[in-house]
């Protein structure tokens, strides 16, 4: 597979595939079977996915409800032991998210619980440092600039060697730039043919050198395998070239910057195999200009 960077000289760069993997679908509607995620692990890998990610909040809350609270890290981490993967991958994590009783989920970007996120995530996964951690989503309770300011303090500890944000807006992927410098490599929010708004902060990180990774990219949990249906000239361009359309709308992410990285959700081989196969889809500029035509919705 093709690549892409994350990181500087500041903190190390490292090459990943340029598709990666969300983890949030492992377990988020419930159990998976272990043989059937193994085997999406291992499809994984072998496409050349080396970006994986979770987060302390994701898990089936359903199931769990509060207890969810770092399920799918200790999933993930179970999974790429038993195939003896751990060292091939980046596992990216995130905190400042918690489940609530009932599965459901609130913010806390408190200076106590980022430091305590960082600690479970550590111990949870088994390391003594996290290769990204993320700032999981703004909290209203707290001034961004003091959030900034924890993200300093935990970099500085040394428990995390580069750090991410996720759902920030452009002001605020700036302010965090200007303060944490080179130990900020990467931006997460929200990005697919359905969900375009995120188009600025994708220039952002292009300015500034930092990776964008678009999750659900395919349109989220619900809607991936609609895409088609809500998109018609992704569907078009798929039936012409032969591939999924969810194959093109990964391409046409690709393409829209050389720092974005999709981390679709997948959790069944032949979905991650799929997926990983758009890294080497090169579209035409007429092709580009049809999708970006296509309505969002």
């Amino acid at each position: 597979m093709r690549t892409r960077e994350i990181g500087n000289d500041t903190v190390g760069r490292v090459q990943v595939g340029a598709i990666g993997l969300g983890l949030m679908t492992f377990d988020q509607t419930g159990t998976q079977p272990r043989q059937q995620l193994l085997d999406t692990v291992q499809a994984a890998v072998d496409a050349g996915v080396t970006l994986f990610d979770t987060a302390d909040a994701y898990g089936p809350g359903d199931e769990l409800g509060q207890d969810a609270q770092g399920a799918n890290e200790r999933l993930a981490i179970g999974l790429l032991d038993e195939l003896g993967l751990r060292e091939r991958v980046l596992l990216a994590t995130k905190g400042g998210h918690v489940r609530t009783d009932g599965g459901g989920w609130d913010v806390d970007s408190s200076r106590q619980h980022l430091h305590e996120a960082v600690d479970a995530s550590l111990e949870r996964l088994g390391v003594e440092q996290l290769d990204l951690w993320q700032h999981h989503r703004p909290d209203p309770a707290v001034p961004y600039e003091e959030v900034v300011a924890t993200l300093k303090e935990i970099h500085d500890s040394g428990k995390v060697k580069r750090l991410g944000l996720s759902n920030a807006d452009p002001e605020q992927i700036r302010l965090a730039h200007s303060v944490l410098g080179g130990a900020l490599v990467s931006v997460q929010n929200q990005f697919s043919p359905k969900f375009r708004s995120s188009a600025p902060e994708i220039e952002v990180c292009e300015e500034l050198g930092l990776a964008f990774l678009p999750w659900s990219p395919l349109g989220g949990l619900g809607d991936a395998k609609e895409l088609a249906a809500h998109h018609p000239a992704f569907a078009e361009v798929a039936e012409a070239r032969g591939v999924s359309p969810q194959q093109v709308a990964l391409a046409w992410e690709l393409a829209q910057s050389p720092v974005v990285i999709p981390i679709p959700g997948a959790k069944r081989p032949s979905s991650v195999t799929d997926s990983a196969a758009a890294a080497d889809l090169d579209l035409t500029a007429d092709e580009l200009a049809r999708l970006d035509a296509d309505p969002e919705g």
